[in-house]
């Protein structure tokens, strides 16, 4: 097994089984960039492995419908073309993404039931009914020669789901009672700081049935639009309470047409507004649901809070849910979505001082069951930051599982599992490639330094027009774009383009007119000037035209 991402990391989630000659890949997600990928939009692992074996891989099977697990699948389907495997929410999610890359003609999906097993080429897999914070969520058994191993990367054990489907805890409890036993367990770490059991999604419908029976104007809530569940419980309050619900947001009006489509999501038609015939009904029968929980720029929520949305912006009086904790890393752009709400005489109801959101992942307890119930030969944490991984480890040790035999993985590690022992067998090439627009992995270190720069001191362009034998014809001239305002740094400028003019006379004295000398001379002549008179680095690009 060899993780190509989703472990010391959240997001990224891909495994490559390999049996013999034979491979198997598990999710293909993506990572949403932090704040130093400057301009990126997403992150993705790098393929080269896969593409370089692609001969030997039977197919893709795939979890669940997140984009963290079904996100890379567009970038990777255009190189390789095999059969996808997936629950029907699952692969109809994908197709969405796969019908904004013209994909989904040539890609095989192939639906599969919980519940049920499927044959891969070789390999036979077990989807297996789990708990998570959308529907259709499942856990994989793969079965090999020297048993089967578990893969559990999201999910919790709801014992009163909305859909009430509970997990799966006979077949778990089979595979850990059978003869062969389970060769390994990969499972899910992110919640594995918290104590106890995560509560049951039911807890966010009472609460959401409490702020429905006290609103008295406009409710708007702001969820994941992947959380089927959520969106039916706000559903069945405003319902109960004789409103009608409108949609904003891309991914929310996809998501909710397709769970519509698919039958996992049931609204009737005559409750449904649109959004720009909310202002023609009174504000106690409108519920507004919306992305932007986790107040992204451009998401419709921060759009209504900063007063810029296209249909609706928030007016006091206006009762707002922020339904979904705030990814690591999120939490400052959430923090300031909410204070412009409050600024806007909004009462906003958010995690922190409101039971409106419930984690879709195990908690300690649930962690230790899902180990007892399987009872796992070898063990490998996965689906967290490093420190999640070391311990879900820890915690695997305490129930009984010999260090020896628990591993925790960085990506591209090679893990090799035998009757003796687990061991890494070596390394593959591996890491992040960066989505920007259309572009696929075009952008690399050197350009993020280069915009970190520009972000940071701006730039300085020194423009030169020279003849054939170095003699300076008109110039330079410089041109600053997030340096200083010029017209407030006359004195500044002049002196920075008199040191330019003088190097560049020292130049034609000695008869240099090679331009990468020139070009060194000019920026060597403004760089310790710059610095010593306002402390600042900015990129310097000169540019020389021959006449």
């Amino acid at each position: 097994m060899t993780p190509l991402g989703g472990v010391g990391e959240i997001g990224k989630n891909m495994w490559v089984l390999e049996i013999g000659d034979e491979m198997l890949i598990i999710d293909s997600g993506v990572k949403f960039p932090e704040n130093d990928l400057l301009g990126i939009d997403l992150v993705i692992p790098d393929f080269d492995y896969v593409l370089k074996n692609k001969e030997k891989v039977n197919g893709i099977v795939l979890t669940h419908g997140h984009l963290d697990h079904i996100g890379g699948l567009p970038y990777l389907l255009k190189e390789l073309k095999v059969p996808v495997y997936g629950t029907k929410l699952t692969l109809g999610l994908l197709e969405g993404n796969l019908k904004e890359h013209n994909l989904l003609k040539d890609t095989r999906l192939k639906v599969v039931h919980s519940g049920k097993a499927v044959k891969v080429g070789n390999f036979t897999v077990d989807f297996i009914r789990v708990n998570h914070s959308i529907a259709d969520t499942c856990a994989l058994a793969i079965h090999t020669p020297l048993g089967p191993i578990v893969y559990a990367s999201d999910f919790k054990f709801d014992q009163t789901p909305i859909d009430g489907e509970v997990a799966d805890f006979h077949k778990l409890a089979e595979l850990g009672d059978s003869e062969q036993g389970v060769l390994a367990l990969f499972s899910d770490s992110t919640n594995v700081e918290r104590e106890g059991y995560t509560l049951s999604e039911k807890v966010v419908g009472e609460t959401v049935d409490e702020i429905f029976r006290d609103a008295r104007e406009r409710i708007i809530i702001a969820t994941f639009a992947s959380n089927i569940h959520r969106i039916q419980q706000i559903v069945d309050a405003a319902f109960k309470y004789n409103r009608k619900i409108a949609f904003t947001g891309r991914s929310m009006i996809n998501n909710v047409d397709i769970a519509r489509r698919l039958g996992y999501l049931q609204i009737p038609d005559d409750m449904i507004v649109d959004i720009r015939d909310c202002s023609s009904l009174p504000d106690s029968q409108i519920v507004l649901l919306t992305t932007g929980s986790q107040g992204e720029p451009y998401a419709a929520l921060t759009r209504m809070a900063r007063g810029d949305h296209y249909h609706i912006n928030i007016k006091e009086g206006d009762t707002v849910m922020i339904s979904a904790s705030a990814i690591p890393g999120n939490e400052k752009f959430v923090g300031q979505t909410i204070n412009k709400l409050y600024r806007r005489g909004a009462n906003v109801i958010y995690e922190d001082v409101s039971g409106v959101h419930v984690s879709g992942h195990a908690s300690q307890e649930e962690l230790k069951l899902m180990l007892n119930l399987v009872k796992p030969k070898y063990f490998v944490p996965t689906h967290g930051e490093y420190r999640h991984l070391y311990k879900h480890a820890a915690l695997a040790e305490k129930t009984g599982i010999s260090r020896d035999n628990i591993y925790i993985a960085e990506v591209g590690d090679k893990i090799k599992f035998t009757d003796e022992k687990i061991a890494k067998e070596g390394n593959i090439q591996s890491g992040d490639i960066l989505i920007d627009g259309l572009g696929i992995g075009d952008v690399g270190n050197i350009v993020l330094r280069d915009r970190k720069l520009l972000s940071e001191d701006g730039i300085i362009i020194v423009v030169v027009t020279i003849d054939k034998k170095g003699n300076i014809l008109v110039g330079p001239d410089i041109i600053t774009r997030g340096f200083v305002y010029i017209r407030e740094s006359e004195e500044l400028i002049e002196a920075a383009t008199k040191r330019v003019k003088d190097s560049l006379k020292e130049c034609e004295e000695s008869n240099i007119t090679e331009w990468s000398v020139l070009k060194n001379t000019i920026r060597n002549s403004l760089n310790n000037y710059i610095y010593q008179k306002i402390k600042r680095n900015p990129m310097i690009l000169p540019v020389i035209m021959e006449v």
